[in-house]
């Protein structure tokens, strides 16, 4: 996947502005104006991520009302990532959209695939959720979780890789 000139620009400048956001102190206000900023539109007054916050693009993110994002949070958003209302997102979690292709000639290459997150899931401390993944509402994802599958509305996963436990009643 080739990015523009402009992507390229504006991903060199979020880099910038997260440099700065995790670095610095900075009031409340000060710190959702460089969010909404390295997402390219304002992060919900009702949502909260706190810092430190890491992307490798930023502007790909899409966040819902009454959102809470914990510390160390890692959204390697170039292909996209969408998290709805109602969501929380332990520390050190880790939400992927980007993988490289498999043959090694092309080894370089990237390959995009969205994530989305459903209204109220809930995804654990140190979980990593994988390319191109749908976390169905209600959902919970254990802590440490590797999630290399869709999970199911209203269901529970753990584990490495993460598998169905329970329903959620």
């Amino acid at each position: 996947m080739g990015l523009s000139e402009a992507e390229k620009q504006r991903i060199a400048q979020n880099q910038r502005l997260l440099q700065n956001l995790n670095t610095g102190r900075h009031t409340d206000s000060e710190t959702r104006q460089l969010l909404s900023e390295i997402m390219g539109r304002p992060l919900p007054a009702s949502s909260e991520i706190r810092l430190p916050f890491y992307s490798d693009c930023g502007f790909r993110i899409k966040i819902g009302q009454r959102v809470f994002i914990n510390m160390g949070v890692m959204m390697t958003d170039l292909g996209k990532i969408t998290i709805e209302d109602d969501v929380l997102i332990g520390p050190g979690a880790k939400i992927i959209t980007v993988n490289h292709c498999l043959e090694p000639a092309r080894r370089k290459e990237l390959e995009l695939k969205e994530v989305i997150i459903e209204k109220n899931a809930w995804i654990g401390a140190g979980a990593t959720i994988l390319p191109g993944i749908r976390v169905g509402k209600n959902a919970v994802i254990a802590a440490g979780a590797v999630v290399t599958k869709n999970v199911a509305a209203n269901s529970v996963v753990a584990g490495v890789p993460a598998k169905f436990i329970k329903n959620i009643k």
